[in-house]
């Protein structure tokens, strides 16, 4: 896609529309837990994590699908909005004190209805080599 806001009539099924690397570190997981109110241990301690049998601390899953659609969001601008968005919560994303977590994510276009102008993309949402979403939908509707 170019710089320009992308338009209905410029989306072809199949094609990349955009791809993005997220950075998930625990600074990030504190103050997502501050906004949502979303304080369960696992997101922030490690010893909690490590006691009901996890890797170490884990990001929020609505965390992550929130920043996964944010690439295709930001692209579309106001040219779209939202109508439906949902996806499966298929591996957690354990995010180290130090390094983090890089996750990439992928929208590729999916079917286009020119009727109601609503595009579909599906995106791809992967950690460590690992899809950690599954059948991640955004679907917007063109104004």
């Amino acid at each position: 896609m170019t710089a320009q806001t992308p338009t209905f009539e410029s989306l072809v099924t199949g094609e990349v529309f955009s791809e993005a690397t997220l950075e998930f570190t625990r600074d990030r997981l504190v103050r997502y837990a501050g906004a949502s109110g979303d304080f369960n241990p696992i997101h922030y301690r490690d010893d909690i994590a490590q006691s009901v049998g996890l890797p170490g601390v884990l990001a929020h899953g609505m965390l992550t699908m929130g920043a996964a659609a944010s690439p295709t969001l930001e692209l579309l601008g106001a040219a779209a909005s939202v109508v439906d968005y949902q996806s499966r919560f298929t591996r957690p994303i354990p995010v180290d004190a130090e390094t983090g977590a890089e996750v990439t994510v992928t929208a590729t276009v999916g079917p286009l209805d020119p009727e109601a102008r609503t595009a579909r993309f599906d995106l791809k949402v992967v950690f460590d080599g690992q899809t950690v979403l599954g059948k991640a939908q955004l679907l917007v509707a063109f104004t």
